[in-house]
């Protein structure tokens, strides 16, 4: 393995054992950039942006804007923008209580969170992780919480007593994806199983807890395997691999000019139309406000616009060994082979010959390869945040991402080479 790939994946998994939802890749993301010089800045407060100014923007703790403020003329340089994703399919617990069955066993209530694959979520240990909305001295504030052990599990049913498993496989999303969490105790209630665990792990009272977020993750961390430790498997690479990818090539770009930005946001999983999501008026609005504040008339600010560029970070399909059919039969990218350009004529990627060619020429000056990526005719695919950026700000966008298997799985597979081939190609495009 390359050291210096290897050096990077090694960070990359620390980044993503330390971030098992939105709130705290947010949270984590936020340190990087202030180690990296990066000014916090509230959006309910007056900014005084400077050249040379680097500064980010917190949404709803899961989603969040940075940039930095080069030499030039903005109008005419434009921004550099960079765009990924903070939240991956889960297990979402529901208000309200556990439930306990006839048997006594103690179930949690959950729904499921985006485009699971759900028969990865049976027999593996799961941990808790979230934000508890909570009273202290007469107001609210929002506290993290990440409960690190092996606390729930969804079991399988034993194949005696449904012997088409392997052939007919489904599972009904109410009552077979209810995780296990203890037997019945004497003289507890149900509403207290969940409370009793977040209160003795967490020192946070009951009776102080408003409301909650709260997501089951795997509690086993990623790790290197293949013969030459080449591959990475991890839960939540998609995105979270895109997102290190871009806070590490804002933190350490050289040349500054223009405006180079770098938006993390929440909810593309289940549409990006929320406050925090990319189908927003979020970015557009920090956009305009960074001209504002720069001292930029309306007109300077739609010039800069129009000689914006952006690039949508989000995993690609690689080839896989036993479903190579799945694929068009011309465009197949692999693993290790550097990141991908997505393409659809129905646009659900927002590339364009224009876009692509650009990231083209960042890939080809940091000596990175590429790939490209379009659907069989015969499936949809999915889609990404590329449209509703090019939409939403009219920036010219292109939909990228590192090649990956297992995508929504519970642990998704891919190459070490491929997480540093996309932060080279990422520090490239900033330092145009």
């Amino acid at each position: 393995m390359d050291k210096k790939a290897e050096k990077f994946a090694v960070d990359l998994l620390q980044y993503l054992n330390d971030s098992p939802t939105a709130y705290h890749a947010v949270e984590n993301g936020a340190a990087l950039l202030k180690s990296g010089g990066f000014q916090e800045l509230k959006e309910t407060e007056s900014w005084s942006l400077q050249e040379g100014g680097k500064y980010f923007v917190v949404k709803n703790s899961s989603a969040l804007i940075a940039f930095a403020v080069g030499g030039g003329d903005l109008s005419k340089e434009g921004f550099r923008i960079i765009g990924a994703h903070t939240d991956s399919p889960c297990l979402k617990i529901k208000p309200g209580p556990c439930s306990i069955t006839a048997d006594g066993y103690v179930k949690v209530n959950v729904e499921i969170y985006g485009g699971a694959i759900l028969h990865t979520w049976f027999d593996r240990p799961l941990a808790v992780a979230g934000r508890l909305i909570v009273k202290e001295n007469g107001a609210l504030r929002e506290k993290l919480i990440k409960i690190d052990k092996p606390v729930f599990m969804l079991p399988s049913l034993c194949i005696h007593f449904h012997k088409d498993v392997n052939e007919k496989g489904s599972y009904n999303k109410q009552t077979d994806m209810l995780p296990l969490l203890c037997m019945k105790e004497e003289d507890v209630e149900k509403e207290d199983y969940l409370f009793d665990l977040i209160q003795k792990e967490t020192e946070t009272q009951k009776t102080d807890i408003v409301d909650y977020e709260l997501f089951l993750y795997e509690y086993q961390k990623g790790l290197f395997t293949g013969k030459n430790q080449e591959f990475i498997s991890a839960s939540r690479l998609d995105d979270l691999s895109m997102v290190y990818a871009g806070l590490c090539a804002l933190t350490q770009a050289d040349r500054r000019t223009g405006c180079q930005v770098f938006a993390a946001f929440d909810n593309e999983e289940v549409g990006s139309t929320t406050a925090q999501g990319a189908n927003s008026g979020l970015l557009r609005h920090i956009l305009n406000r960074i001209c504002k504040n720069l001292g930029m008339t309306d007109e300077e600010y739609f010039q800069a616009v129009a000689n914006s560029t952006s690039v949508s970070a989000d995993l690609a399909h690689a080839v896989h060994p036993n479903y190579g059919d799945k694929h068009d039969g011309e465009t197949r990218p692999i693993l290790g082979g550097g990141p991908v350009i997505k393409y659809s004529a129905s646009q659900r990627y927002a590339t364009t010959a224009v876009s692509a060619a650009y990231f083209m020429k960042a890939c080809e000056r940091a000596e990175v390869p590429f790939q490209k990526f379009v659907n069989r005719n015969d499936i949809a695919g999915g889609s990404t945040i590329g449209p509703a950026l090019s939409g939403l700000t009219t920036i010219p966008t292109v939909d990228i991402g590192a090649p990956v298997l297992a995508m929504h799985s519970i642990r998704e597979f891919g190459a070490v080479a491929d997480q540093l081939y996309t932060r080279e190609a990422f520090l490239s495009y900033y330092e145009r």
